[in-house]
């Protein structure tokens, strides 16, 4: 880097002696060369800078993508502690993460889906009840996914989900799942 600051502050120098020459000034001293030199520097390390937030910028928006996949798979470990606060953020986050098809359908693969069901089955309060139904309530928007949640039995184990008198939010996200699966013909008799 000093290398290519001393070659452009000599030709920065030639440039401006040449303008000083022409207009008849007073020759260079070493003051005007240190400041030419500290000028060209400031403007290198601007463009190293920008060249480096450049490439960060490009590797982190080749790699975000990856980072999704691994922080879906890092919320359906949640679900597996026994802890129930870890359940509720793991089943939180799943409900963030279920924005589109692809999404609702990889959280079904890799097993949110079965993890939600059993942490809705052997929950014992309220917040973690809520906390799954608006997780499985984020995944039912997808035809698909409904379907696998039927297959893996969730009609029984929503219905079967004990009534809160505190939280109407619970009730809530439990009529508009059992809504869902009533919409798409998947009743108790199928």
């Amino acid at each position: 880097m000093r290398t290519l600051a001393s070659q452009l502050s000599s030709y920065l120098y030639r440039r401006k002696h040449v303008n000083l020459q022409s207009r008849n000034f007073a020759s260079f001293n070493r003051r005007d060369e240190l400041e030419l030199e500290q000028e060209a520097e400031k403007k290198i390390g601007w463009l190293l800078k920008l060249f480096f937030a450049g490439t960060a910028a490009a590797v982190g928006y080749q790699f975000f993508p990856f980072m999704g996949d691994n922080l879906m798979q890092q919320s359906v470990s949640l679900l597996r502690v026994k802890d129930p606060l870890f359940k509720r953020m793991g089943a939180s986050r799943l409900a963030r993460f279920a924005t589109d098809e692809e999404r609702r359908m990889k959280i079904v693969e890799i097993g949110g889906a079965q993890e939600l069901l059993n942490m809705l089955e052997a929950a014992r309060d309220d917040r973690t009840r809520k906390e799954a139904l608006k997780a499985l309530a984020a995944i039912s928007r997808s035809d698909k996914a409904v379907g696998a949640l039927h297959n893996a039995g969730a009609l029984s184990i929503i219905k079967s989900t004990p009534e809160s008198l505190e939280n109407a939010e619970v009730e809530n996200y439990k009529s508009s799942l059992l809504k869902r699966f009533q919409d798409l013909r998947y009743d108790s008799s199928s």
